[in-house]
Formats: C-alpha cells, sequence, structure tokens
C-alpha cells in the first residue's frame, strides 16, 4: 500500500456542508458540570446514531446509483440505510464476524440488506468491493472515500464555528474518516487536533511512527466501530499532514468514559465514548472539544428497530 497526495481541501468540507444541509441535523456543543473545560460534540444526537451520516449523505446526494453496497461495522450502513432505502435505492451492507447483532436488525428494519463475512474489517471490504463489482452497485466506503471524508469533516466545521476559540479538539479514529474530514476543516486553524485509536487498533498511530501505511491484525475492542486494521489510501496523507497527536486508550479507559458520560446524561455506546478516553488520558481539557461520535446502544438500537417497523404499518394504515 503506498500513500497518495492530498486533492482535498477546506472548500470540499464547505460544498459537503451545503450539499448535506437539510438532511443532517446541526448537533450542539455540549457542557457538563463534570467535565470543567471540555464540550462534547453531541453527534449521538445525530439522525441515524452517529456522525456517519454526514459522510453517507455527501455521497449518496453526489451520487446517482442504482443500488449501494458498502462494508461496515455497523453504524455506517444505518445511515445508509437511513438515507438510501426511502429513496427506492437498494443498501446492501457485508459485516465482519463479530459485528453487533442490533445494528444488524436496525439496517434490516430500516429496509437494508446485511451479509456476514469471515475475517476482519479488510476482508469485509473486499467482499464489498467485489459484490458491487458483481452487481453493478455503488460502493460507498465507510471512510476511505473523498465524499465520505468531506461530509465528516462537517463536524469540524460545526466546531470552529460554534466554539472559535477552542484549543484541542479530541477526534475518535477508526477507519479516519472523521479524523481526516476534522483535519481538512481546521487545515488553516490553529486548533490542535488529536485522535484517539483503541490500544488494540492503533493503526495511525503505529503507520505515522513508522512512516508509512502498515497494516494491523483484527480486533476485538470493545470499541466495535474503531475496529480498523490499516489506514485509507484518502485518510492517511490527510492525517499525516495535520494531526497534531494521536492517542491510544485501553477498552477499561473506553467503558470508564462511557460509564462518566452516562452519568453526565449523555448515552453513548463505546466508541463513541473514545475521545472523552483520550481526552481523560491526555489532560489537555481546558478550551477542548471531544466528539461522542455514536449514540447507538443496545437500548437505542432496539427502540430505533421497532420505530422503523412500525412506520411502515403507519403508512399504510394512514
Amino acid at each position: 500500500m503506498t500513500a497518495s497526495v492530498v486533492r482535498l481541501g477546506p472548500a470540499d468540507v464547505w460544498t459537503a456542508a451545503e450539499r448535506i444541509a437539510g438532511h443532517v441535523r446541526r448537533t450542539p456543543l455540549l457542557a457538563r458540570p463534570s467535565l470543567p473545560g471540555l464540550l462534547l460534540k453531541a453527534e449521538h444526537r445525530q439522525r441515524g446514531g452517529s456522525f456517519k451520516l454526514r459522510g453517507a449523505a455527501n455521497a449518496v446526494l453526489a451520487v446517482s446509483a442504482p443500488a449501494i453496497v458498502t462494508g461496515s461495522s455497523g453504524n455506517h450502513g444505518i445511515a445508509l440505510a437511513t438515507l438510501a432505502a426511502p429513496l427506492g435505492v437498494p443498501v446492501t451492507v457485508v459485516l465482519a464476524e463479530g459485528a453487533n447483532p442490533a445494528k444488524s436488525a436496525l439496517i434490516h428494519a430500516l429496509g437494508g440488506r446485511t451479509l456476514i463475512t469471515a475475517g476482519g474489517v479488510a476482508e469485509r471490504d473486499r467482499r464489498a468491493r467485489e459484490l458491487a463489482e458483481e452487481t453493478g452497485a455503488v460502493f460507498v466506503p465507510s471512510s476511505d472515500d473523498e465524499l465520505v471524508v468531506a461530509g465528516q469533516g462537517t463536524v469540524g466545521v460545526e466546531i470552529l464555528a460554534d466554539a472559535p476559540d477552542v484549543e484541542t479538539v479530541f477526534v475518535p479514529t477508526g477507519g479516519g474518516g472523521l479524523l481526516a474530514g476534522i483535519c481538512l476543516a481546521a487545515r488553516d486553524h490553529p486548533v490542535r487536533v488529536i485522535g484517539v485509536e483503541p490500544e488494540g487498533a492503533a493503526r495511525y498511530a503505529r503507520s505515522l511512527a513508522e512512516g508509512r501505511p502498515v497494516r494491523l491484525p483484527p480486533s476485538d475492542t470493545v470499541a466495535d466501530g474503531l475496529r480498523g486494521q490499516q489506514p485509507g489510501l484518502v485518510t492517511y496523507p490527510i492525517i499525516r499532514d495535520r494531526v497534531d497527536d494521536l492517542v491510544t486508550v485501553t477498552d477499561e479507559e473506553v467503558l470508564a468514559a462511557a460509564v462518566r458520560l452516562s452519568r453526565a446524561g449523555v448515552q453513548s455506546e463505546p466508541s463513541g465514548a473514545v475521545a472523552l478516553a483520550g481526552a481523560l488520558r491526555h489532560g489537555r481539557r481546558t478550551h477542548a472539544v471531544a466528539v461522542v461520535s455514536g449514540g447507538n446502544t443496545t437500548a437505542a438500537l432496539t427502540a430505533a428497530a421497532l420505530t422503523a417497523a412500525v412506520r411502515p404499518h403507519q403508512e399504510e394504515i394512514a
């Protein structure tokens, strides 16, 4: 795998913001007394339960697709099903073994189709690409795609607009789409951008340390949305050129952060608590923002699936 050059810039993120306006929620920055000096970017309140809707929306709205295939740990698939199924565009989501069954159930309830493949994230994405080629569908990656990265960057646009004096932004990092997007949005801004990875899946920290993209074995981190095995061709050079630091956190730290968020009234899935875990470990929490990237807990997923299942019946009655 060779690193590519950066072709995207802040203008692409602004274009994405205009394109997806009306399809995504502008999420707030939350202050909590138990976390002084730290604001929480509430992407757990986003449609579909995570920031993934932003990149998915930018890709779906920019490309006319007869059908869509993706590889996902769950949230990206949920986002695509949320957007594309109501438009009559079939969505197939390839999941790796060990994927959250509640996320798979919600994809089905939203009108999508799922397939399980053996192996980790790399094998999952390979099968999704093959399936797209076999069926003539459009492959929409969960992170390593220019449209997806630009869409995720709108999180950074909103943070910098709502907190212009922010000094540090902590970003959960899996495939790297969110971190790369925020790096683009902050390219000409003095804010420090810090990526936070699970200890067992620190592919960006390892790659930057070695000066080249490296592939790690599959991970079983509790942060199921951050189990990526290698940096992307699109995301790696953006992160390499702009990120200020990368920190790793243990599963115990992630779960402790999720508990802390819950006690503060923020319902986060483990992946969504990773940035807070990084902020707590790093110690730089004055004029800082931690992105709560997702709120798809088992309870939230079950409720969303029930709502999705009931809605078509209500429409038939009407």
